[in-house]
């Protein structure tokens, strides 16, 4: 399959006159990719799931499409898979909107020979109607495979004819071979009839589920016959072998391939440093009931505390030294180091590779209220100790980097490669927010809480630039040799609790203001999220959920 996709008759036929929609250029990475090293079935565009095979199949023959609804209101495309390998059948089709270039999958499927049974996919026994535009210009019908007794559909069938699709068209799939579903991204809307991505509802590194790359329909109305739209499957994989997953030396050519480079603010001045560099130059240990006597922290981190819990026990804090703790605070990028977490996900068909980067010193908030652009909110929003990552989601079949997670303020979000910025090839490019570190796609300026009231998290380009392929470590990973450094199980805090008076904060910022702003940033501040209160440091990213569980 390669690093592009190939598609069939993919302009609108509903809309010819319209200028070219971002689903009319076909996504390819800006650059060929290497051929990976040997070594176990990472890249074969084979997945054994237990006596079913699947492969991913990304290129696509268009069978309808809508000019309007979905996101940005230019509608969305649906595609069945083409060129469908010898010996494999399709499970479904597959759907985007219109507002971003076509670049996806979905899987297809064939009995294994060794599957003695012979029965892991069959063909539907019936269909039954979900929805049907209502043009007679341009008619589209979705269908919904109706399974015999044991078999679960995991995908659907579109057809521009009211007659029913041919029953060889699609095939079902063992019960024992599905598991449950929910809904992923927004893809259309018309009518009541909404339309989103897949997902397996159980997700994380000991999860069996994988997605199929099909979509599911919601539908308020009934279908023709009276029948509410039925639920899909996804898929199981039955097989506990990880032989799909990269190797160290497949895990070293994937990252180098595609290691972004992280773009700080202009005005930052609290960058990252290695984990090393800070225990080196002054961070200290702290315990309870002895906090007037601190010790030095050695400059692997062999001696913290290792496993137990975050009790409040223990926490990390800055050199006492004030000329130390200045130094401290701003990092050090020249010793900045990214850390690798690598692990299967998807039922194995997937690899995610989490990029995590430490940061001695968050600073302080940025409010915005209304006219007034920037109000700095004095200690509002420091801490000791940033752990923040992006994560690159990666295809086992062929090694292609489909999305990537970027843990934003107030929840993160995933992006498609279609839509990320390269630099040098496949890197992609990621933005540190000022002061509070945040990783976004893109530069420009992300408020959270509110587009007028809120905490500003501003991005931007400068010559501070961390390209995390230079310098990385691999320091964890499920079925790899990875040593773990000992400040990886240290559970407590990397950094102090400290509770700011809320009021005092205020008054500070309060003295700057007009008297008429004065209430409107009380209850302003009032409403901001939890996380920009008082001080406390993070724990560690091994205690983070997303660790052995999935991003969102």
């Amino acid at each position: 399959m390669g690093n592009c996709l190939n598609c069939i008759n993919v302009s609108s036929s509903n809309k010819d006159a319209r200028n070219p929609l971002p689903i009319d250029t076909l996504f390819k990475l800006p650059s060929p990719l290497p051929t990976w090293p040997a070594g176990g079935e990472f890249g074969s565009g084979v997945v054994d799931l237990g006596g079913l095979q699947v492969r991913q199949v990304s290129s696509f023959k268009k069978v309808w499409a809508a000019s309007e609804g979905g996101p940005g209101d230019l509608g969305a495309t649906f595609f069945e898979p083409s060129a469908i390998p010898d010996g494999f059948s399709m499970l479904g089709s597959y759907a985007q909107p219109n507002n971003q270039p076509l670049f996806g999958w979905v899987l297809v499927g064939k009995t294994d020979a060794a599957d003695q049974s012979g029965d892991i996919l069959k063909q539907p026994a019936d269909y039954s109607l979900v929805w049907a535009s209502n043009s007679t210009q341009d008619p589209a019908y979705f269908w919904l495979p109706t399974p015999s007794d044991g078999y679960k559909p995991v995908g659907h069938v579109i057809t521009t004819s009211p007659d029913k699709p041919s029953l060889d068209k699609i095939r079902c799939v063992r019960a024992d071979f599905t598991d449950e579903p929910e809904t992923d991204s927004w893809i259309w809307a018309v009518d009541g009839l909404n339309v989103y991505g897949l997902r397996p509802k159980s997700r994380g590194t000991n999860a069996q589920p994988l997605s199929v790359g099909t979509f599911l329909i919601q539908n308020t109305t009934t279908s023709s016959d009276g029948k509410s739209d039925l639920s899909l499957s996804c898929l199981k994989n039955k097989n506990s072998s990880l032989s799909t997953s990269p190797n160290p030396n497949q895990i070293q050519a994937l990252f180098q391939t595609y290691s972004p480079y992280i773009y700080f603010h202009p005005k930052e001045i609290y960058l990252p440093s290695s984990v090393n560099w800070y225990f080196s130059n002054g961070a200290l240990l702290y315990k309870k009931g002895e906090e007037s006597s601190p010790i030095p922290i050695e400059a692997d981190g062999s001696n913290l505390p290792q496993g137990g819990s975050n009790d409040g026990s223990y926490w990390l804090d800055l050199p006492v030294d004030e000329q130390a703790k200045e130094k401290v605070k701003k990092g050090d990028l020249q010793s900045a180091e990214a850390y690798l977490h690598v692990k299967p996900i998807l039922g194995g068909t997937f690899t995610d590779i989490q990029v995590w980067l430490f940061y001695p010193f968050n600073g302080h908030a940025v409010l915005k209220l209304g006219v007034i652009d920037q109000i700095p909110l004095g200690k509002i929003g420091e801490h000791v100790g940033d752990w923040e990552h992006v994560t690159l989601r990666i295809s086992n079949f062929d090694g292609v980097l489909y999305k990537v997670y970027f843990a934003e303020h107030s929840g993160g979000k995933w992006v498609d490669s279609c839509l990320l910025e390269f630099q040098k090839g496949n890197k992609f490019v990621g933005y540190s927010s000022l002061n509070g570190h945040a990783t976004y796609y893109q530069a420009g300026r992300f408020m959270q809480g509110g587009a007028d009231i809120g905490i500003r998290n501003d991005t931007g380009k400068s010559d501070n630039v961390m390209d995390t392929g230079a310098r990385y470590s691999v320091v964890a990973g499920d079925g790899l040799s990875a040593a773990e450094p000992p400040w990886l199980n240290y559970d407590r805090e990397w950094g102090p609790k400290k509770t700011y008076e809320l009021g005092d904060e205020v008054k500070k910022v309060e003295k700057w203001l007009p008297g008429n702003l004065k209430s409107a940033f009380e209850r302003a501040v009032k409403t901001l999220p939890a996380e920009v209160y008082g001080e406390e440091g993070p724990t560690g990213p091994k205690m983070k959920n997303s660790w052995d569980g999935d991003e969102k």
